[in-house]
């Protein structure tokens, strides 16, 4: 099992191949806004663990066992930022969020996520759910939606009365 550090350094070093075309140090260092040291450090422990090709001074690319697991962080930040997007929130704390959250989801979350996002997506125009989401979110209250107290979700007969 990878940690968050490991994901990040495989995530950024795909990143920056996918646009450069290669990657060194420096580009690691200035990506993730930590010193050189601490990246040759993280690539002689990437080597080791058989995720990066690293030559001292050179280039350095990713296995293809680095590469199956940036670009699986990749898709799981993507899904994610999607999915916040489309909550409403913001694009600077979505990608924060998306960051932190993509170390920590389930495989079954992300599934899920994913087929909400694809389905909300392929509408015409946005469900009427979300149009209920999003003016209670602005204003506090769902109209023509009875409230109900002592309840934390609701039951199928109760979403009824919100339709």
């Amino acid at each position: 099992m990878t940690t968050e550090r490991t994901e990040d350094y495989l995530k950024a070093i795909d990143t920056i191949i996918e646009k450069k075309g290669y990657s060194q140090v420096k580009d690691i260092a200035r990506f993730l806004n930590v010193s050189p040291s601490s990246v040759t450090g993280m690539f002689k422990k990437l080597t080791k663990e058989g995720y990066i090709n690293y030559e001292k001074y050179g280039g350095v690319t990713l296995t293809p066992e680095g590469k199956k697991i940036a670009r699986s962080t990749k898709e799981k930040y993507s899904v994610l930022h999607e999915f916040l997007i489309l909550l409403g929130v913001d694009e600077i704390t979505a990608d924060d969020d998306a960051c932190k959250m993509e170390h920590a989801v389930t495989p079954q979350t992300l599934e899920k996520l994913t087929k909400f996002s694809e389905f909300v997506n392929c509408k015409d125009e946005m469900p009427k759910f979300f149009r209920h989401f999003k003016e209670f979110c602005e204003k506090g209250e769902i109209s023509g939606c009875k409230k109900i107290t002592g309840k934390t979700s609701l039951s199928k007969n109760t979403r009824k009365e919100c339709e």
